[in-house]
């Protein structure tokens, strides 16, 4: 009998180990079901009652792709209560595309949302390709509900104001502000603040100087913002230019009148310039007259020193005669003597006369 009790105890023990292994495993399983439930219940509910159309299985999946449920359960959320998603077809997948990219899904929800409150034409491609793009389109759809105001010049930038020249070369300080507001076409593409800003600036400056006198400008600034406005500065941005206004206009140098003096002042140094190389040229003239009068002297010393030459030819030859020779010396010596009267009678007069 203790033998067939020996058997059934050995025959019985694999059957409970099994049964007490498959009890541990549902109760691991059904806790970890409670667990995922207890997480995910929250949601689920809150998808079922606003008919979000987000199942349970898919907020799981949303784990496992990792995708933040919450963010993606809220946005749904707002989207189906504004009813964008009757205008806009946006599908949970769509919404995981765009948080697995690096978007910030809860911010384009909601500028879809104003958009749409702001009958703008926005759908969800275009939005969330903006913000893929890095620009805010929050910011951006309230810029074009609520224009924003731009200075002119950017006072981060420059501390000072505009400076243009008038016709009349007298100097003007300007500044303005500009009134903009987002044009969500060129938004992806389009220019941003600083090249608006710079365009206006431009504008600015070639208004003042194309007008005739700096009294024009500030009798009437408003003229200076009409043309400015109609060059189309806004091609090419992300913006749409509502205004120009001019803020302050500040009187400053005669530019003009300083420049003439400039000018001036160069004419008359260019003009010694020339007198001192006209005056270098007449003394070098005169230098190279000194050398040649020095130079003919130096002939005629040489053509004297021939002379006695010659009448030697001529003594030897007989052309010349004695009393020839003396005749010529006696005319010499009376030439001489005249001369040294001459000039006696020249001092002599010169004295009298002072």
């Amino acid at each position: 009998m203790s033998e067939w009790m020996g058997l059934l105890g050995q025959q019985v023990s694999p059957v409970s180990n099994l049964m007490l292994g498959v009890f541990i495993l549902v109760t691991v399983l059904v806790l970890v079901f409670l667990a995922v439930f207890a997480r995910y219940f929250s949601l689920w509910i809150q998808c079922k009652m606003t008919r979000a159309g987000i199942s349970f299985p898919n907020l799981v999946m949303m784990s496992f792709r990792k995708v933040n449920p919450a963010v993606i359960v809220r946005a749904k959320i707002m989207a189906v209560q504004a009813g964008i998603t009757r205008a806009y077809p946006i599908s949970t997948r769509a919404l995981e595309a765009h948080y697995l990219a690096g978007g910030n899904v809860p911010n384009v929800i909601r500028a879809l949302i104003a958009a749409h409150r702001a009958n703008l034409d926005l759908d969800w491609q275009t939005a969330q390709a903006i913000d893929l793009a890095g620009r805010d389109i929050l910011d951006a759809v309230r810029t074009s509900v609520y224009p924003k105001v731009i200075d002119c010049p950017d006072p981060n930038k420059s501390s000072g104001p505009l400076e243009a020249v008038a016709g009349d070369g007298i100097q003007l300080k300007v500044r303005a502000r500009v009134t903009v507001r987002t044009n969500i076409k060129q938004l992806v593409g389009g220019a941003t603040e600083e090249t608006v800003i710079a365009r206006v600036g431009q504008g600015i400056v070639q208004a003042i100087g194309s007008t005739p006198s700096y009294k024009d400008v500030l009798e009437n600034p408003d003229s200076i913002s009409r043309t400015v406005l109609n060059q189309g500065l806004e091609a090419q941005t992300a913006f749409e230019i509502v205004s120009i206004d001019i803020a302050d206009v500040d009187v400053g140098e005669n530019i003009g009148a300083r420049l003439q003096a400039d000018q001036a002042e160069a004419d008359m140094r260019v003009a010694q310039a020339k007198a001192e190389e006209r005056r270098a040229a007449a003394m070098a003239r005169e230098q190279e007259m000194i050398a040649k009068v020095q130079e003919n002297r130096a002939k005629v010393v040489l053509a004297e020193a021939e002379v006695p030459k010659a009448i030697s030819a001529a003594f030897r030859s007989g052309k010349l005669g004695l009393l020839d020779y003396y005749e010529l010396k006696n005319i010499q010596a009376d030439t001489k003597m005249r001369d040294s009267i001459a000039s006696m009678e020249a001092v002599a007069a010169g004295s009298l006369t002072k």
